[in-house]
């Protein structure tokens, strides 16, 4: 028998299935803000019970600003879930936060547009305001920063990451428009899939993988194939990590 999942694992690019898990079932769920990026995955996973939801699709064909966020939130609040960890591929921009770092971000700045970014769209009676001054939540992140300290993983344990539009890549320009703004990291999933958890509930962190430098901050020519060797590469600690984290969540 199921029984409810209080975990969820999103995953970003080049996590497209879980590793690991055993899987009990998986169903397209009913929303009534349309289709989630691909079937939940329920299974068990370290002898707890979660479901994962690859954010771009299995087989990975859905654009960073073309993801249903607000079902695929939805519908993880539905399954019963209150913690969700969502893997992230990003770029970096400070000197720390070279390719294949793994870090824990702290804050996040958006320059998304155009998103469906929020459930608070009018149909209610009241007028709705989250606190958002910590994007992600303490519990989650915590034990994440506990995880990686366990593994002697070297990560980061603290970043903002600035969001983007995409799903081109950026200028060299824009991305020191993003440092002076304060920006450690930069990707194009990130919100509005924090402020959704926030706005229900969910206990939300993120694991960000640097696979690339941000333009402008290497000579090395970005390329997917550049991309995939460090995104390989380093999502074999992203996956030690997700198994040492899930048990003590």
């Amino acid at each position: 028998m199921i029984r409810t999942p209080e975990i969820a694992v999103i995953g970003g690019t080049g996590l497209a299935k879980l590793e690991g898990i055993e899987i009990l079932e998986s169903k397209w769920p009913t929303t009534r803000f349309g289709e989630t990026s691909s079937p939940l995955i329920f299974g068990r996973f370290k002898s707890r019970e979660i479901v994962f939801l690859p954010r771009h699709g299995e087989d990975h064909h859905i654009p960073p600003h073309k993801i249903n966020y607000r079902a695929n939130l939805y519908a993880l609040k539905q399954a019963g879930v209150r913690s969700v960890v969502a893997v992230n591929a990003v770029g970096g921009i400070t000197e720390a936060m070279a390719p294949r770092k793994i870090c824990i971000p702290d804050q996040i700045i958006d320059y998304t547009s155009g998103r469906e970014h929020t459930f608070f769209d009018g149909s209610q009676d009241r007028v709705s305001h989250i606190d958002f001054t910590m994007p992600y939540h303490p519990n989650v992140r915590n034990k994440l920063l506990e995880a990686a300290r366990t593994l002697g993983v070297p990560f980061n344990n603290k970043a903002v990451y600035g969001a983007t539009q995409g799903p081109r890549l950026e200028t060299s320009a824009e991305i020191d428009k993003l440092e002076r703004d304060g920006c450690d990291i930069v990707g194009m999933t990130g919100m509005p899939e924090a402020s959704l958890a926030r706005e229900l509930g969910l206990e939300y962190a993120s694991v960000a993988l640097v696979v690339n430098w941000g333009a402008g901050r290497s000579d090395e020519v970005l390329t997917l194939n550049v991309l995939k060797v460090h995104l390989d590469a380093g999502l074999v600690k992203v996956k030690e990590l997700l198994h040492q984290v899930i048990p003590i969540l």
